[in-house]
């Protein structure tokens, strides 16, 4: 069966939609630092901050207004539980050294997707993005391993350069954000398409 995803094919288009999506990406956080102090607004907001990958994986670049979304409000309390699960989980998975809470978050990574996209309960979600990503975790981990180490090499260099190392350092910051954003859409558009029928 051929991999519907490859450490090659994560750092290549993963960084294209990142790029493409960067400039919306810099408005809806902006737009998300303006709103932070506003009770309710600000949960919707942020939901719909952790959620944009789903919006970039459909192949268009988003309006940084789209976080106002009124979709996002209703998904309160699913969001919330869901974030109970995962925290719980993680820190479980910390108490056995570590390795399992990667793996774990590894596993749930597009649970929220999941539970916004697809509109599944919570328990729904992690279900299902353990299952999606199965046989997936450790390329997911090298590619994700792979941008951690450009970036902090970069981000080393530019602090070494005078006077405009801090904006250099900044936007480094800036695109890594939209990468890894990248990355998590292009991993979810290909692993959440249905399976074909044989």
């Amino acid at each position: 069966m051929e991999k519907k995803i490859t450490v090659q094919s994560i750092l290549t288009n993963g960084f294209t939609i990142g790029i493409q999506n960067a400039a919306s990406l810099l408005g809806a956080i902006v737009l998300w630092i303006l709103t932070i102090w506003i009770p309710f607004i600000n949960v919707g907001t942020t939901i719909a901050i952790m959620t944009l990958p789903i919006e970039m994986s459909k192949g268009k670049i988003f309006s940084p207004l789209s976080i106002f979304d009124k979709k996002y409000f209703s998904f309160m309390g699913e969001f919330f539980l869901l974030m109970g699960f995962l925290y719980l989980g993680t820190v479980i998975g910390m108490m056995f050294l570590f390795i399992p809470a990667i793996v774990i978050g590894l596993a749930w990574m597009l649970a929220i997707y999941l539970l916004i996209d697809k509109k599944l309960n919570p328990m729904e979600a992690l279900v299902a993005s353990n299952k999606m990503t199965m046989g997936y975790k450790w390329t997911i981990f090298l590619a994700q391993l792979v941008l951690m180490i450009a970036f902090y090499i970069l981000f080393f260099i530019f602090m070494k350069i005078p006077a405009i190392g801090g904006i250099l350092a900044f936007l480094l910051f800036i695109v890594f954000m939209a990468v890894i954003m990248g990355f998590n859409a292009y991993i979810y558009k290909e692993l959440s398409k249905e399976e074909s029928p044989e």
